[in-house]
């Protein structure tokens, strides 16, 4: 049985959000997004998700102003963050580092740097190195020691350093 998506009785800004990406796949789709993947058969190949939900989920997120749906090379469309969706970076960014913290025993799987001076961007968003608060475009992903070799095209494109939102091709 699928549970409901919103939280009856509860009426908090944290119940909101949770009721846009608290679904199983969806910060995982919202991730891969601000990483660069854009292409539904991308989703479906990095995230092992069923196609079904992706489409649900795609769906979701587009009435919910989190995604567009952009023209792609071809006659495919792609889906890209919105400004609201960019906004859920720092989210992301704190999840990531909360699990490599605590469930990374080889260490962190990327490392995020500020493309203007390539210090290491903390959890909170700063720059180590000169102390700006790094916006989503300014912010770079390398691999950190507890990356595992790539299985998919996709992993392989992501384990290389690259600007976050740049589209995996």
């Amino acid at each position: 049985m699928a549970l409901p998506r919103e939280y009856t009785n509860q009426a908090c800004s944290m119940v909101r959000a949770l009721e846009i990406v608290g679904e199983r796949w969806t910060l995982l789709i919202i991730r891969d997004a601000v990483f660069g993947v854009r292409r539904f058969s991308d989703f479906v190949e990095h995230l092992g998700i069923p196609r079904a939900v992706l489409t649900e989920r795609l769906e979701f997120l587009i009435g919910e102003g989190v995604l567009a749906r952009v023209a792609g090379p071809g006659k495919r469309s792609e889906y890209e963050l919105t400004a609201k969706g960019e906004a859920l970076w720092p989210v992301v960014r704190a999840l990531s580092a909360w699990g490599d913290e605590y469930y990374a025993p080889r260490g962190r799987r990327r490392v995020f740097v500020h493309a203007g001076c390539e210090g290491e961007v903390t959890q909170t968003g700063s720059c180590l190195r000169c102390g700006a608060e790094v916006p989503l475009a300014e912010t770079v992903m390398t691999p950190g020691p507890g990356l595992t070799p790539p299985g998919d095209p996709v992993s392989t494109v992501l384990a290389d350093p690259r600007p976050l939102l740049r589209p995996v091709r």
